[in-house]
């Protein structure tokens, strides 16, 4: 359990599962991968879905029920408990989305691949962490609180994203229901202690079902109720859940989601051929995030005084990690094309090439800092 909670070894695992996807799905496995995946599991005339939507809707709610504790814990007690320490990544992260986002457009505007404007905006954290950690000992902690604040926000964006561009049908009843369950699951966890724990506990486990189905019955995406009740416990169990399902999101939930979606048959075509969403997120997750992280966060810069400011290296390192966009840059694509099989397959094929790029960009950049400032605290 203890190497599933690093930040090493999951962002392994997850790259793994990725490329054992894309392989299965290029191999003479993959109509046995693609039916596993069309098969319905459930209750029938109840409530059944494929498994790859029950990894897409199920598994992955609560990889944003997780997410969503920490962004909470941040916003009240951490990274971005104050304006003044959120506003510098705050201004970095909106750089970070319109860049390439601009981009994107250039690439795909005035074409069917423009709805795809969404997926380069994300940055995943646990790969962004895990790269930090394999090539960044010796990096100052105020690189590692920039980019966890920066990738937060990120998600909080992507969070967004997702609620408004990818909701269609509102039954506003359900909707209604779900919320009154949300509330009721806030206030039974502030009576979770020692003596009620598992009945209590039970107790929540089932509310929080209900809540996920009547979301998911609702129209919105079910991944949604995941954030509403991640942000509606209360802080102690809060961190007691986050640390039990830790292990479970990055050694299950996570390489599952990254195995269901790599999942894409690579396209016979020549390089030319290739539709402009490929293109598009290809050169925005790693160019825009650079160039939107680095540039916006060197002007953030000046709110700061002098001594508490991050080196312009130090960004553009930052700006590459960024670029890793992987899970909920999958999921957008998901969403964005899921009428479409060909451009989703092709978007996932970019932001897997991306995030790819960044990914080795950023652990030079990452390994030449580090290295960097060990030289300098050898000298002192």
């Amino acid at each position: 359990m203890r190497l599933l909670r690093s930040e090493r070894f999951p962002a392994v695992v997850l790259l793994i599962a990725a490329a054992l996807g894309l392989v299965l799905a290029n191999s003479p496995a993959a109509p046995g991968v693609a039916a596993v995946k069309d098969a319905y599991v459930g209750i029938p005339g109840v409530f059944s879905l494929s498994v790859g939507h029950w990894i897409q809707d199920g598994l992955l709610a609560i990889f944003f029920f997780v997410a969503a504790i920490e962004l909470w814990h941040e916003l009240t007690a951490g990274q971005l408990s104050s304006p003044r320490r959120a506003v510098q990544p705050a201004i970095a992260a909106a750089g970070g989305v319109l860049v390439p986002i601009a981009i994107f457009l250039a690439f795909s505007l005035g074409t069917s691949s423009s709805a795809g404007w969404p997926i380069p905006t994300a940055t995943d954290i646990a790969f962004a962490l895990g790269v930090l950690a394999v090539f960044g000992r010796g990096l100052p902690t105020g690189v590692r609180a920039f980019l966890l604040a920066l990738a937060i926000l990120d998600d909080i964006v992507g969070i967004v994203f997702i609620a408004v561009l990818f909701t269609d049908g509102v039954d506003l009843f359900l909707l209604l229901a779900a919320l009154v369950g949300v509330v009721l699951f806030a206030l039974l966890s502030r009576r979770l202690t020692e003596r009620n724990r598992v009945p209590l506990g039970i107790v929540l486990v089932l509310l929080g079902i209900l809540v996920w189905v009547l979301v998911y019955l609702s129209g919105v995406h079910a991944t949604i109720a995941g954030v509403a009740l991640g942000l509606a416990m209360a802080p102690r169990p809060a961190a007691r859940v986050r640390h039990a399902l830790d292990p479970w999101v990055n050694g299950l939930v996570l390489p599952l989601f990254a195995l269901s979606a790599a999942s894409v048959a690579i396209p016979s075509v020549g390089l030319d051929e290739l539709q402009p969403v490929f293109w598009g997120v290809l050169i925005a997750l790693p160019v825009g995030k650079i160039l939107g992280i680095t540039v916006f966060g060197w002007l953030a810069q000046k709110l700061e005084e002098p001594d508490g400011r991050l080196r312009f290296a130090d960004l553009v390192a930052a700006g590459a990690l960024g670029g890793i966009g992987f899970t909920v840059s999958l999921l957008l694509s998901e969403l964005a094309f899921a009428g479409d099989g060909l451009l989703r397959d092709e978007a996932t094929l970019g932001v897997l090439g991306g995030s790819l790029v960044s990914l080795v960009v950023a652990a030079v950049l990452v390994a030449w800092r580090a290295r960097h400032y060990r030289r300098e605290e050898r000298r002192v």
